[in-house]
């Protein structure tokens, strides 16, 4: 063979490899973007052995406790309270479409019956299947179910210690692909025994983001394996970088995105779904501690903003060490549902409404109907450019017209906002 056909031949081989790695998604997979996109509402529940210390999930690495010794609190983790339809039925009445649940955070500790390992539920105790009950009741009543899944292990010495968990364990017995080979059977494990998966949910990329070598985390063959198990399971991952390849949607934490206030954020926005995850309180994980919960009236308009901006919001809740939601976090919650049985239509199913002023307008849109959220009660008066002519404007909930002026391409209306009014929202019917 000629000398430049075998290197033309070459050169369509790696086009061919190279196409071969690219990641197209499946029917199945788009339709569960663009159900996951129409939610706008999730739930996140971070809760694990973590809970029996009440200091949060970070306890074990921030105070440098030995594995060890820390693996002991699973001999006495009872949480006799635990309730899978008390939950998935609150959080259902919130207006909630999604849960992600933690199946197994930075400390190892696995929330189901995996073979894989015997640092889990089962050898508490309880001794029954979190994971399993979650799942059951979560298909019972409709409601989407993602599992978030550590890519670390402050327990495991065959992990790779990266900037954290360096003072739990030994760190010379780093076995790479001991650990990988572990991850993937217990993801296996997850997406074959618990039925349909809504999307697993990665974080801890960031452990190895200052090595002087690049990690590989082997994330092409994880994410394959995840959507051949399961076509229609979204994957995300906490990385705080543009989405890599095979991943479905974008997630910032702590920010609405298009903002960097926790630092965590200042990556570009992709043209796929977002979501925003954000705490209740200060803490993922339950703090004895922690009382500081933002009020609903925060709660609802940090929903509004998010969908402002195309995103979801996945809010955090810590369930307590006896398996019981919070107080304070189950009136917030049912706070949230008895707004959005009012006002929901101008959330679900809504895309950015494409004009906002800070925090006090924002916009959400669904076909010809605009909503205009006004989030500061002394706005008297709204002038927004639009580009479609106006059939109508009323109050919604209330159906009350509203006088408006439409010229030019720009919308004016006067509004009278009550003092105690957490979102006072516009509904715009475009012709």
């Amino acid at each position: 063979m000629k000398k430049w056909m075998v290197v033309v031949a070459s050169l369509c081989l790696f086009a061919m490899a190279v196409q071969a790695r690219e990641y197209v998604p499946t029917p199945e997979n788009l339709e569960s973007r663009k159900n996951f996109a129409e939610s706008r509402f999730g739930i996140f529940l971070h809760w694990g052995l973590y809970s029996m210390f009440a200091q949060g999930e970070w306890y074990m690495n921030n105070d440098s406790v030995d594995a060890r010794e820390y693996a002991k609190a699973m001999n006495a983790f009872y949480p006799h309270r635990f309730d899978a339809q008390a939950w998935v039925s609150a959080i259902k009445a919130a207006g909630a479409r999604y849960i992600c649940f933690t199946t197994r955070h930075h400390e190892g500790f696995s929330m189901w019956d995996t073979q894989y390992s015997d640092y889990n539920i089962m050898n508490t105790p309880y001794g029954q299947d979190i994971v399993r009950q979650l799942a059951d009741e979560c298909h019972r009543q409709g409601i989407d179910l993602h599992l978030y899944y550590s890519h670390i292990d402050w327990t495991r010495e065959d992990y790779p210690a990266g900037r954290t968990g360096r003072g739990t364990k030994r760190l010379d017995r780093a076995d790479w692909p001991t650990y990988y080979r572990f991850m993937n059977n217990q993801l296996t494990e997850l997406l074959t025994n618990y039925g349909k998966i809504g999307a697993i949910w990665f974080d801890g990329w960031w452990d190895h983001d200052v090595d002087s070598v690049p990690f590989d985390w082997e994330l092409d063959e994880q994410y394959r394996l995840i959507h051949r198990l399961q076509p229609a399971c979204l994957v995300g991952n906490n990385h705080h970088q543009v989405p890599f390849e095979g991943e479905d949607i974008q997630i910032f934490e702590r920010d609405v995105p298009g903002e960097n206030k926790a630092g965590l954020s200042g990556q570009d926005i992709s043209a796929l779904p977002l979501e925003t995850c954000q705490t209740m309180n200060y803490s993922w994980g339950y703090r004895v501690t922690d009382h500081y919960y933002k009020s609903t009236k925060e709660l609802i308009q940090l929903l509004v903003r998010t969908a402002g901006k195309g995103a979801n919001l996945l809010l955090n809740v810590g369930p307590q060490p006896d398996g019981t939601l919070p107080e304070a976090a189950l009136t917030r919650l049912a706070e949230m549902g008895q707004w959005l049985d009012r006002y929901g239509e101008s959330i679900y199913a809504t895309v950015a409404g494409g004009y906002r002023d800070g925090d006090r307008i924002m916009t959400t849109r669904n076909g010809n109907t605009l909503y205009v959220h006004l989030l500061d009660t002394g706005i008297d008066r709204v002038s927004m450019p639009l580009s479609q002519k106006v059939k109508r404007v009323e109050v919604l909930g209330e159906g009350t017209r509203i006088d408006y002026k439409y010229k030019k391409g720009v919308l004016d209306f006067g509004v009278e906002i009550p003092d105690d009014c957490i979102d006072y929202v516009v509904k715009v019917t475009l012709k």
